[in-house]
């Protein structure tokens, strides 16, 4: 999609479609003389006259001028001017594409005034955000229909605002949602070809072109280096398994790092402990994790963030066969524990055990990893927010700060010494399951097992990660879920 900013609003009088946001109580007329055309002035005034537009967040109507090609402006209620946050101008921008697709408009115009108590990078920054996230549909594995019109968009332009701050915000916002849509291609991508070497390619493709240094380990590479927890999910597939490091180098040679950790699990069938097969085809997004950090990296890189961030993403598939790991198996770990695996499903923690493990060894300043890992995470939070807990409340405390900035929410559970009893193995170091009660948090008590004294947190982002589309921004399928928050803590994190 291409995207742009205009300073000057009469440049974009001759829009085909022009998004205003809406209010309570604000005269439209005379917030945005500069924004309408005047052949616009005399339908908005009669729509505000009959009292149609009241500025509620569900007020939505279209108005169109005179001439021989009427032009036309949607009007969205937003609710009222102090209640403004990021996250409802997201939604405001996802609505506006949504009626360009109505209208069958390729191209579509909006308008950043009206959002007086946000700051205008923030707002054209979310606003780009949600019209460049609603605008990408997955289509990439259907056929052309070269007669057939789309109805996507495929161009943006935001208008005006406040100049320096509106044009930065713009091109931010734009960086992030190309990341997050990133995101959302792969996790959409059928696991037969998502495979994990497709991950690898994927990384070595961003780091061509945005710079970033990528090393991909193979599967004799990865047991050189001892991760076999890692390997041992992967006995089971045809797949070979890959480990993928990304390197921004934006700090001093030798400043402590931030680490980002993905899960990616490029299929999940549970291996010989199976799923049941309803569903099952939804499994191609066990990668959720992985490709949220292959995302993020490529925004870190493109927005020049200062800091040194590695992105670590252990690959794999866990299918059954003859050779795969088997409930009551006792496998080794990067770490030197050992590990009885008690159900086969409950594979995402192993990969992630050696990758953080591996991470650990850099010495970072912070590391964070993120993973559809339980089900029971569902259970507690819903769809609406992604679990957070660790061993430094700093951090788990920052990520909730930047989950909110950034509208991917995340909320803490804790760690208590307790959890990890319902780990202890008669045969091993550990199991790695700790039962029905509290599944999500004995997940992250294992994690916990692996990182040493490194301040860390896990977020586990089953119930986010994938979504039927409720949100106007959004589209049934993989979310981006959480490219956004990983960028705005490394942003944060880096001044």
């Amino acid at each position: 999609m291409e995207f742009g900013y205009i300073e000057d609003p009469l440049e974009a009088r001759g829009a085909s479609l022009l998004a205003v946001a809406v209010t309570e109580g604000a005269d439209v007329i005379e917030e945005m003389p500069g924004v309408l055309d005047p052949a616009l002035i005399s339908a908005v005034s009669a729509v505000v006259a009959s009292g149609d537009l009241k500025g509620k967040a569900s007020d939505e109507i279209v108005v169109y001028g005179q001439g021989e090609q009427p032009k036309r402006a949607v009007l969205l209620g937003v609710g009222k001017a102090d209640e403004l946050t990021p996250e409802k101008l997201r939604r405001f921008a996802g609505r506006a594409v949504r009626v360009a697709e109505r209208l069958r408009m390729e191209e579509l115009f909006i308008s950043l005034e009206g959002f007086g108590p946000i700051g205008a990078r923030i707002a054209a920054q979310s606003v780009a955000e949600g019209a460049g996230i609603a605008a990408w549909k997955f289509t990439e594995l259907q056929a052309k229909d070269e007669d057939s019109p789309t109805s996507l968009v495929g161009a943006v332009s935001l208008v005006g605002g406040a100049p320096v701050e509106s044009s930065a915000g713009s091109m931010e916002g734009a960086v992030i949602a190309r990341a997050v849509n990133l995101c959302r291609s792969l996790q959409d991508r059928p696991g037969n070809v998502a495979t994990p070497s497709h991950l690898a390619d994927e990384a070595l493709r961003v780091g061509r072109e945005v710079e970033l240094d990528v090393r991909i380990f193979d599967e004799a590479e990865i047991r050189e280096e001892g991760m076999h927890a890692l390997l041992s999910v992967t006995r089971g597939s045809k797949e070979e398994a890959r480990f993928i490091v990304m390197e921004h180098r934006g700090s001093t040679d030798g400043a402590a790092p931030l680490v980002l950790v993905g899960k990616g699990l490029t299929f999940d069938s549970g291996g010989i402990s199976i799923k049941p097969s309803q569903g099952m085809e939804e499994m191609k997004y066990d990668m959720s994790g992985g490709a949220s950090v292959i995302a993020a990296m490529q925004a870190i890189a493109e927005l020049e963030v200062r800091a040194n961030v590695v992105g670590l993403i252990p690959a794999s598939d866990n299918m059954p066969s003859g050779t795969a790991t088997k409930p009551g198996d006792v496998i080794s770990s990067l770490a030197g524990k050992t590990i009885e695996v008690i159900n086969t499903d409950a594979e995402g923690r192993l990969i992630l055990a050696d990758a953080l493990a591996w991470g650990a060894r850099l010495r970072p300043a912070a590391m964070v990893d993120c993973a559809t890992l339980t089900g029971s995470v569902i259970i507690a939070l819903g769809h609406h927010a992604a679990a957070v807990m660790g061993n430094d409340n700093g951090l788990v405390s920052e990520l909730r700060d930047a989950g909110d900035a950034s509208g991917e929410r995340c909320w803490p559970l804790p760690l208590w010494d307790e959890y990890r009893k319902q780990l202890d193995s008669n045969y091993a170091d550990l199991q790695n399951i700790g039962g029905r009660p509290a599944g999500s948090i004995t997940a992250g008590a294992f994690l916990k097992e692996f990182v040493g004294d490194v301040p860390w947190a896990h977020l586990d982002i089953a119930g986010t990660a994938w979504g039927d589309g409720k949100l106007s921004y959004q589209r049934k399928g993989g979310t981006g879920f959480p490219t956004r928050l990983l960028i705005e803590w490394v942003r944060r994190r880096a001044g």
